[in-house]
């Protein structure tokens, strides 16, 4: 069981929080009526925290995340200075798996009979192998007329995961990398039919963002914190090196730097759905 370091994350904060920002950008009040509870599945530290509470002022907020050490980063950084949280009604946090979350009819952060007016979920549904099936929980879980918020990475065909899995599945690594958790997402028109199928109103797009990373092995660095993450922790100490090292050489190939700099092409698919009143 791999498990996610929150520093490491954060090393591009600017560049992971834009698609977030850009998805709550097109996601309107529920039907005029202010919202009165907003749910965030795959919360990781908390550091968006500030954006929903500044969306939704006096929304109470909870975020959901598997990860004990990104729920307590979470926990750290709630209610401080600057952040925007301020503005929430409450703001909790819990460590749990979003299926079992959406299995269960009572779960911290919500009242007796509640269903959020928002259900947000972003760059999460991408490490499961079902996402899609999961649709009508979601759906289900949201107050009628509220919306559900989906963002996942949609670049899995890029070099920077398409190298990571070649090597992975090569000698010695293979004996230690098989089974190992590994980001997979579909497209947009995917998210939009299951969505439509289930009665809702659904704006679906993509957005290939040209990040431009400064640094060395800058590539590396990136996915390091995410999806290669699993994997490198999967490789016993000596190997993981081996790896890391084999790997860096690859992507230097396939990101040449530029005046120090190289441009991380990373496309992404964003729906909102309506729920049906």
């Amino acid at each position: 069981m791999h498990t996610w370091d929150p520093t490491t994350y954060l090393s591009y904060a600017d560049e992971r929080t834009r698609p977030f920002v850009e998805l709550l950008a097109r996601v309107p009040d529920p039907n005029g009526r202010a919202v009165a509870s907003v749910v965030d599945l795959g919360c990781g530290p908390g550091h968006l925290t500030g954006l929903l509470a500044r969306r939704w002022p006096g929304a109470r907020l909870h975020g959901v995340d598997a990860s004990a050490e990104m729920i307590a980063a979470a926990r750290d950084r709630a209610g401080g200075p600057g952040d925007g949280s301020e503005d929430a009604a409450e703001e909790t946090y819990e460590v749990a798996d979003l299926r079992d979350w959406l299995a269960a009819p009572e779960r911290p952060g919500s009242r007796a009979g509640e269903r959020p007016d928002v259900l947000v979920t972003n760059a999460t549904l991408q490490w499961l192998t079902d996402p899609l099936d999961l649709l009508p929980a979601m759906v289900g879980r949201v107050a009628p007329g509220g919306f559900l918020a989906i963002g996942v990475p949609a670049n899995f065909d890029e070099p920077s995961h398409v190298l990571r899995r070649e090597l992975a599945a090569e000698a010695p690594y293979a004996a230690h990398t098989a089974g190992v958790a590994s980001p997979w997402s579909p497209g947009a028109m995917a998210y939009l039919e299951a969505l439509s199928d289930l009665g809702c109103e659904v704006d679906a797009w993509e957005t290939t963002y040209l990040h431009v990373l400064e640094g060395e092995d800058a590539v590396f660095e990136w996915i390091s914190g995410t999806g290669a993450r699993p994997t490198l922790q999967a490789l016993p100490a000596g190997l993981r090196e081996e790896f890391a090292d084999e790997l860096r050489r690859r992507l230097r190939a396939a990101y040449p730097p530029r005046d120090g700099r190289v441009v991380l092409p990373f496309r992404r698919a964003f729906a909102v759905a309506r729920v049906p009143a």
